[in-house]
């Protein structure tokens, strides 16, 4: 058996909501880990995504932030934020899932990074600070859960091949030296880039500005990533950006990332 998984900033769930309803009708996933839902957690349609079949869990921010965790399965262990990192943005949401049959339980981690602003400011040296607490974090549920996913809008690029202008934004937010490090130290964890692990189209992104006709121009970043442990690594089928809700009237800056991965009968 084959499931799914994937990653949407929906950049307002409020504007987006039928949107998400929309993609997930036609796309069907196990987990849909949702960022910058930008509502308080009163606010969250959660009657709305159980009527489509979707468990939800989230962590709702006003104005700013937000993530959340749509399921076909319930969550379980539920965890808001970085245990241990003090921080009072809406950024993480992790849950065990049960996926897979007989499958051991799969951890499932949403975040939303922050976006650094500019090199040299506070919020960059917030993002930097964050990304270590996360890093820490995440070695200790690695140990813990073999069978590891962590998504989300990253809001940073592996390389040149993820930017449309590599040498326009070097050393620029996103791009910068110290942000490609912490995603590599990641990686040094044990976890691996889904979307490289298959042949992919070159000039392949995830996000693209909303002026000066990015999205029309191909003007845009990889940012939207889904990192695998090793256990799930030989399971990975597919993986691939869905640049379709891109074309939507009013859409997201941001467009989904999924990941496939086969469940086979020697392991369920």
């Amino acid at each position: 058996m084959s499931i799914k998984l994937a990653t949407w900033n929906v950049n307002s769930l409020t504007v987006r909501l039928p949107q998400v309803l929309d993609w997930l009708q036609a796309n069907p996933v196990e987990v849909l880990a949702l960022q910058e839902l930008k509502l308080t957690d009163d606010k969250f349609p959660a009657a709305v995504f159980q009527q489509a079949g979707y468990q939800a869990a989230w962590f709702g921010q006003k104005t700013y932030n937000g993530v959340a965790l749509l399921s076909s399965l319930p969550a379980q262990d539920v965890v808001r934020n970085i245990p241990g990192f003090d921080d009072d943005m809406a950024r993480v949401i992790s849950g065990t899932f049960a996926l897979g049959g007989g499958e051991s339980p799969m951890r499932v981690i949403g975040a939303y990074f922050p976006n650094g602003q500019e090199p040299g400011s506070d919020k960059f040296e917030y993002k930097l600070a964050w990304l270590k607490g996360l890093r820490d974090w995440v070695r200790t549920e690695l140990q813990q859960n073999p069978s590891l996913v962590l998504m989300g809008d990253y809001n940073i690029t592996f390389d040149d091949a993820d930017v449309w202008d590599p040498e326009g934004m070097r050393d620029q937010i996103h791009c910068t030296d110290e942000e490609r490090y912490q995603l590599q130290a990641l990686l040094a964890l044990g976890l691996h880039d889904a979307y490289r692990l298959f042949a992919q189209p070159p000039k392949s992104y995830s996000w693209w500005d909303y002026r000066d006709f990015g999205f029309k121009r191909n003007r845009g970043m990889r940012i939207d990533h889904i990192l695998i442990s090793q256990a799930l690594k030989a399971r990975a089928r597919a993986c691939w950006i869905d640049k379709t809700p891109r074309k939507n009237e009013r859409p997201s800056d941001h467009t989904p990332v999924v990941l496939e991965l086969e469940m086979d009968s020697e392991h369920s």
